[in-house]
């Protein structure tokens, strides 16, 4: 076999071994150079391929080479630059700015963030800003509701970068950003500090990277927004990344500058969904792993946990805890779906009566116009149909405050745009149509 043919070879046997991310970001566009003396060259992009895959991945090279041919080889990664100079670069020395104080949890990386369908192209994205931080989606928008991964996924990028550069990376709450903000204020006015806002604005300035979670507590200080919006416009003007994570859309934060709006909308926005049941299984296992404890808990008693948890991770974590928890406090009785259910049965009730609401207004709807759900979520476009579905929308949307992604999602998966249209023709309907205004009051207030 020729190396071709031997690295395509390898590159099957390995995709079905990781998640498509991972594949496609790290394995995709390295190549077999050669073979000799038991060393095997593999020409890769970048630096950052390079320290990747022998930091990360280099178990796993090796396993399924040796496999394949039968052989154990050593691996030796450069990048096309260093094949062509002949100089290999050490990537020991990448990342060394270990005074600065960055923030981050190094224990949120990529490799511990599971991807699924409802994060999938947060994911993707966030990937991509953390290969080419200030070149690739600036700023860079996330927004979901809490306990979605959305802090995970920012400390993930800032990590990476960290790990991967010699870049200075912040991660800082939007609470404490404002804080010392209004701290600043009082020394500078006060004649404590003549220092204070030099300092202050080197440390928001002199970076690049700055990491912002919970933008919309911006709101509570319209000075501090003030300050946010000539920090944002000195970091992006200099190239420099800004990642900010909001529990809401630019456009859905009230209070929020029109200014600064218009600043966060001019980059990549990315919202996280709820995880779909797959996910939450996967994370369930991941946790449940990483505490050594997935002997413990039968199948059966998993999927009663995902089943239940769709709302947040955070809950799903709590159910793991309450559930273990309770098994201790009965002498250590074995876990069941019986012993979960009665563990559980508190745990859950709250999510019985806040159940999902986008459903429950799709069936008041269906309801109130005679129509099925089904047709209401069906690409069917006459008056009968087409009406009470953008009535539905508007609900959702206006009174629900859903974001657009997700009520395209619920009715039958279309876009976000689309949404936006229903929305606003109904808005403007109801200003001229008294009765179709009553009509939906009406179904808003069965809503429970």
């Amino acid at each position: 076999m020729d190396l071709e043919s031997i690295w395509n070879s390898f590159l099957e046997k390995i995709k079905g071994q990781m998640n498509d991310i991972s594949y496609e970001t790290w394995f995709k566009e390295a190549k077999l150079i050669s073979l000799d003396n038991n060393l095997a060259k593999i020409s890769v992009p970048t630096i950052v391929h390079k320290k990747q895959l022998a930091d990360h991945y280099i178990d796993l090279i090796e396993e399924n080479f040796t496999e394949l041919t039968g052989t154990n080889f050593k691996f030796e990664f450069c990048t096309e630059d260093e094949l062509t100079s002949n100089i290999v670069i050490d990537t020991n020395e990448i990342g060394v700015n270990e005074k600065f104080k960055s923030g981050l949890n190094p224990d949120y990386n990529f490799d511990t963030f599971i991807v699924g369908n409802s994060n999938k192209f947060a994911a993707v994205s966030a990937l991509a800003v953390a290969e080419q931080p200030g070149n690739m989606y600036n700023p860079f928008f996330i927004y979901g509701s809490s306990g979605l991964g959305k802090t995970h996924l920012m400390h993930a990028i800032g990590n990476y970068i960290v790990q991967n550069s010699n870049k200075r990376v912040l991660y800082i709450p939007c609470d404490k950003f404002v804080d010392e903000f209004v701290e600043m204020c009082r020394k500078n006015n006060n004649g404590d500090n003549k220092e204070a806002v030099r300092e202050f604005k080197d440390k928001y300035r002199d970076v690049d990277v700055l990491i912002i979670d919970d933008i919309q507590n911006i709101v509570t200080s319209v000075f501090a927004q003030q300050e946010f919006f000539n920090t944002f416009n000195e970091l992006y003007n200099n190239r420099k990344q800004i990642i900010i994570s909001s529990d809401r859309s630019p456009e859905d934060i009230k209070k929020l500058e029109e200014r600064l709006k218009t600043r966060f909308k001019g980059g990549l926005q990315v919202d996280i969904l709820p995880p779909e049941f797959e996910l939450r299984m996967n994370i369930l296992n991941k946790k449940l792993e990483q505490q050594g404890i997935s002997n413990d808990f039968p199948e059966d008693v998993k999927e009663y946990i995902a089943s239940n948890c769709a709302g947040d991770i955070r809950t799903l974590e709590g159910a793991i805890v309450r559930v273990y928890a309770y098994s201790a406090c009965m002498g250590g009785e074995d876990i069941t779906l019986d012993l979960a259910v009665e563990a559980l049965q508190d745990h859950f009730s709250v999510r019985v009566v806040a159940k999902n609401k986008i459903d429950q207004v799709i069936q008041l709807v269906s309801d109130n116009y005679k129509i099925s759900p089904e047709d209401l979520k069906s690409k069917k476009k006459t008056s009968e149909i087409a009406i009470p579905r953008m009535i539905a929308m508007y609900i959702c949307r206006v009174y629900l405050e859903e974001n657009l992604t997700k009520i395209g999602i619920e009715f039958g998966g279309k876009n976000h745009t689309t949404v936006m249209h229903a929305v606003n023709k109904i808005k403007n309907e109801i200003l001229k149509d008294e009765a179709l205004n009553n009509e939906i009051q009406k179904i808003i207030n069965r809503i429970k």
